[in-house]
């Protein structure tokens, strides 16, 4: 199996998302989550997810360089439609505006809908806590439904055997 630099791995993950219409700046937030994720070891948000999120470009289910739109907002919390944009790319901004606020303010929160996958979620806890912040996260992305259970939890459809 060849050895690859991370910042060989992050250039040719930039190239093949610029070639699928991603703005450049973009392309580079997206990389640089994804390389993150592998040198954390978390694979499965890695590297690994650009072929995905270039069909998901293709099938319009990720729209590069998509509006950011502020729909609501108070001096502690904010309201984004990200417009299907890449979820790296509005989370950051999110997490960044949402930083700023609570360094005004000593706490603040932001949701955010209409985005793509975000990858790793410790990414943006992370930059709180590089600002002496703590930060939570809890994420959904893409667009199908989901169900999602708490850890050792059941769902309420699922049907339990007889003990």
């Amino acid at each position: 199996m060849p050895r690859i630099s991370a910042e060989r791995l992050h250039q040719i993950g930039k190239t093949l998302l610029v070639a699928a219409g991603t703005p450049d700046d973009e392309a580079e937030i997206v990389m640089q989550h994804s390389i993150d994720a592998n040198l954390a070891g978390h694979d499965s948000h890695g590297i690994i997810q650009i072929p995905t999120y270039i069909d998901r470009i293709k099938a319009g289910h990720i729209v590069p360089g998509a509006k950011f739109a502020i729909v609501q907002e108070s001096p502690t919390t904010t309201v984004i439609d990200g417009h299907w944009g890449y979820g790296y790319v509005v989370t950051e901004r999110a997490m960044r505006m949402t930083i700023d606020k609570a360094n005004a303010a000593n706490v603040a929160a932001a949701t955010v809908f209409r985005q793509g996958h975000i990858g790793r979620l410790a990414s943006y806890p992370l930059m709180a806590a590089a600002d002496d912040m703590i930060g939570l996260i809890t994420a959904d992305s893409g667009r199908s439904a989901k169900q999602v259970v708490p850890f050792e939890s059941i769902s309420r459809h699922a049907r339990l055997a007889p003990r």
